[in-house]
């Protein structure tokens, strides 16, 4: 197979396949792979030679290597998928059944040559993948989300329910924790952005980062918290983890699904409530989901300064009504909601994810009117990277103060 970090930024990435390992990829590989596993102890090159003799091939070195590389490729780690996770800068891999296999490394989905030898063996993965984090994936139990040992988060589908056949999409953990001065230096933030956001940090206000599916919520809350002072205690409540942070002192805490028997839950809500216990300075809940929203925003009213956290919306204008929705599944009425949301967060960031960089492109405030809970845009920023301020740049000034909002909506010249 070619190596996949050769290939063009946009274009396929190509496999080479010779006659041996064509020969490999077929029943006979099968074959082999149920006569080693009637071994008992591991097998070597010299068990799978003499399988292959059994079943009438020729054992030539060819042959007998191009099946040890197929088996131990398709026996261990993510199989065929194992290339594609150490490609630089990849951080999703897709699978739609035996013949469609994408990648995203930061440019939009590309289709890789990829492919498996039939559906039975995607399956096969998607199965031994839920397997190695002790979780069950059959037909009684069609599919799973879970975290394997390196921090690769799995979800898989069998076919029973999906077309074109089982799906596997892996998210592959960041190599490289960014740094908000690594946001500014790729076109992420503006200078006069990134001390918005530092002061946001500053002044302990609480805050939430919204955006899209890859848009980037995760990283820049990752790279925000890491710039706090290191004497300060952060707990990290997530469902999957994904945060990880430069800081000295932090805990992180992850949710548990049921086992099979139905026992061993442990939901947000609990770990939500468990962190409080915790002496934290910063109470961080990874993604607003569900029901521990209740409990994160009664946190923050009751002297938890500086909380945070991710939640997925489409623009700063669709918060209110996303977090009414989830505050309902706790249990709050929408009045109830509305007065802890206006109580407890201050601003929002939101990123989008334009073709080649992901970058905050809306600040907003928190305001409580008439109308309800709002959150009014302070400043947006065009696919160009010019600032313009919104009708909440008043509230944020009083918030972080009139000079650091003036420089963000009259940027000085030749700054973006």
């Amino acid at each position: 197979m070619a190596d996949p970090r050769r290939s063009s930024p946009t274009g396929p990435i190509p496999t080479s396949t010779t006659a041996a390992q064509e020969l490999a990829a077929s029943a006979v590989v099968e074959q082999v792979r149920a006569k080693v596993a009637c071994l008992g102890h591991g097998w070597t090159p010299i068990d799978v030679a003499g399988a292959l003799v059994e079943l009438g091939q020729v054992a030539s070195d060819r042959l007998v290597l191009a099946v040890v590389e197929e088996l131990r490729r398709t026996s261990t780690g993510a199989g065929r998928l194992e290339p594609l996770l150490a490609i630089e800068g990849v951080t999703d891999v897709l699978v739609n059944g035996p013949d469609n296999v994408y990648i995203d490394r930061g440019q939009g989905l590309e289709r890789v040559d990829v492919g498996f030898t039939g559906p039975a063996e995607v399956r096969a993965l998607a199965t031994r993948l839920a397997a190695r984090v002790g979780r069950r994936l059959d037909d009684g139990c069609p599919w799973v989300d879970a975290r394997l040992a390196d921090g690769t988060r799995v979800h898989a589908v069998l076919d029973v329910l999906a077309e074109p056949g089982t799906c596997i999409s892996l998210r592959v953990p960041a190599r490289r924790r960014l740094s908000l001065a690594d946001w500014r230096a790729c076109g992420g933030i503006s200078s006069a952005g990134l001390e918005v956001l530092q002061e946001v940090l500053a002044r302990r206000l609480a805050f939430l980062i919204s955006g899209g599916t890859g848009s980037g919520k995760t990283t820049l809350l990752s790279s925000m918290l890491s710039a706090l002072p290191g004497d300060e205690r952060l707990v990290v409540v997530e469902d999957s983890r994904e945060l990880a942070l430069d800081h000295p002192h932090w805990i992180g805490l992850e949710a548990r699904v049921a086992n099979s028997e139905g026992r061993g839950e442990v939901t947000l809500t609990d770990l939500v409530r468990q962190s409080l216990r915790m002496r934290p300075d910063r109470v961080v809940l990874g993604e607003v989901r569900g029901a521990e929203l209740r409990d994160m925003l009664m946190a923050l009213n009751t002297g938890h300064e500086g909380g945070c956290g991710t939640v997925h919306a489409n623009g700063v204008e669709e918060i209110p009504a996303r977090l009414e929705a989830l505050a309902a599944l706790g249990g709050l009425s929408r009045e109830a909601a509305q007065a802890q949301i206006a109580a407890a967060l201050s601003v929002v960031i939101h990123l989008s994810r334009g073709p080649r960089v992901r970058a905050v492109r809306q600040i907003g405030v928190v305001t409580r009117g008439a109308e309800g809970v709002q959150v009014v845009t302070a400043v947006r920023w065009d696919e160009d990277g010019r600032p313009c301020g919104g009708p909440g740049a008043g509230r944020l000034a009083e918030l972080i103060g009139e000079r650091l909002v003036g420089r963000l909506v009259r940027p000085e010249r030749g700054e973006t």
